[in-house]
């Protein structure tokens, strides 16, 4: 479950981040990361804080709740 789940946000993150039209590399530098780490967390192959939430959700002015949603 735990899994799915991390896909899930990953893919939302990504989802958001394609709609605002912005490439992978400039959330990356905007939230302070490697764009190795932002591929793995669209990817859901990284188990994300709750810190590393915020400042990809700040990135993209959403609200913590569009990313996590994965009813």
């Amino acid at each position: 479950m735990k899994k799915n789940t991390l896909v899930r946000i990953g893919f939302n993150i990504k989802k958001i981040r394609i709609e605002k039209n912005i490439s992978q590399q400039d959330l990356a530098a905007a939230c302070n990361f490697e764009k190795s780490n932002m591929s793995r967390i669209e990817a859901g192959r990284t188990n994300l804080t709750i810190v590393t939430l915020l400042k990809i959700c700040e990135a993209l002015e959403v609200k913590l709740a569009d990313v996590v949603d994965v009813g």
